[in-house]
């Protein structure tokens, strides 16, 4: 034995003791393209949800017709976590989609490493918004298509072309329901705003 062992052990103790680095991460998009589900999907503590019910007053407002059976809607945001790895813990913040509650959005925005923005691309228009806030404060982000029944309107490409999204922006197909899927949407997000503390 080495006078040098115990030293290392110590250091592997202190190490593995420490907690993991706290990362804030946003899901973004329209009304009703699958943000709190992807949040509920993923997150390993009860979600914190600001769900209202959609009144009659809100149902003129808010198109519901890809979304009939939508009852409720986020008012505030989404909240959940995720444990990546004993050394990085994403915290979520999911955005509520309507216009009107856009005044929440920099708050909401503020100190987050990434963007993760849902497509229903059955309603591109919805995204839109998003997608220039994103890009205009210049904050990674990846564009997820979420595959409602399991199929996509239009494919990677169509959809890159229709947002006009530049090439170092991902764009991925993913289920807001698996949490699998949600997981490796995310990760694709970190591993853009890795890149970005690396340049």
């Amino acid at each position: 034995m080495t006078p040098i062992e115990p030293v290392t052990r110590g250091a592997v103790a202190q190490t593995a003791e420490r907690p993991p680095l706290p990362v804030k991460m946003v899901i973004a998009g329209g009304f009703g393209v699958g943000k709190t589900t992807a949040v509920g999907s993923i997150s390993e503590i009860e979600p914190l949800t600001t769900e209202a019910a959609i009144t009659e007053v809100a149902a003129g407002v808010d198109d519901l017709t890809h979304t009939p059976r939508k009852t409720t809607t986020t008012v505030a945001m989404d909240f959940g976590c995720i444990t990546i790895d004993p050394t990085l813990k994403l915290y979520l913040f999911g955005t509520p989609g309507q216009e009107r509650f856009g005044f929440m959005w920099d708050d909401i925005v503020e100190g987050a490493v990434g963007g993760l923005v849902i497509v229903d691309t059955r309603r591109l228009d919805d995204c839109y918004a998003a997608v220039d806030y994103f890009e205009h404060r210049e904050i990674p982000f990846a564009v997820a298509l979420n595959a409602f029944d399991g199929t996509v309107e239009y494919d990677v490409d169509q959809v890159r072309w229709a947002l006009d999204v530049s090439e170092h922006v991902p764009v991925v197909v993913f289920d807001a329901r698996e949490r699998g899927s949600v997981r490796d949407a995310l990760l694709v997000v970190l591993e853009l705003a890795l890149a970005r503390t690396q340049r």
